[in-house]
């Protein structure tokens, strides 16, 4: 069963959907847009930073204004999937700059990773310097995206609301 989400009232929701779309937003127009007092308003976004509903507030950068203009699913599978296999796999991967996400899957593949690169001589560099060489990789498969349809930070808030 999956865990519960955190209780949080309608002023709290509110707040967070605010902050997912703009983390920048003082707190007094904060405070307005979610009908709250400023004090009231701080006090909801402090908590909501210390029970980690909140983890950090970032700049969302332009990969194409970056140069970055190639972005790939890449599929790797194992040779096995022991601990020590898996646990490599994820050091090795985990301080990588151009990986942007990377998931342990069900299915087909062990890891679905998310590559943004300036372009494709990048991305064989990092296809033969880096993941060929990581103990256990059997497989590699790519899928470049062709177009980003929608990408977002925010994640969806209105199973909390019921």
């Amino acid at each position: 069963m999956p865990a519960r989400p955190v209780d949080l009232d309608p002023a709290s929701i509110r707040i967070l959907e605010h902050l997912q779309q703009d983390s920048e937003v003082g707190i007094g127009d904060l405070a307005e847009a979610v009908g709250l007092s400023t004090s009231p308003c701080w006090r909801r976004v402090a908590d909501l930073k210390a029970k980690g509903i909140i983890r950090r507030c970032v700049a969302v950068a332009d990969p194409q204004a970056l140069g970055l203009h190639v972005n790939v699913f890449v599929h790797v599978s194992l040779e096995k999937q022991t601990q020590a296999a898996l646990q490599a796999f994820s050091d090795a991967i985990r301080h990588r700059p151009e990986v942007m996400e990377c998931y342990l899957m069900s299915g087909e593949a062990d890891y679905l990773l998310r590559v943004v690169v300036e372009d494709l001589a990048e991305y064989q560099r990092l296809i033969v310097d880096h993941l060929t060489r990581i103990p256990g990789v059997a497989k590699i498969r790519s899928s470049f995206a062709l177009d980003q349809v929608k990408y977002t930070t925010a994640l969806p808030l209105d199973h909390l609301k019921e």
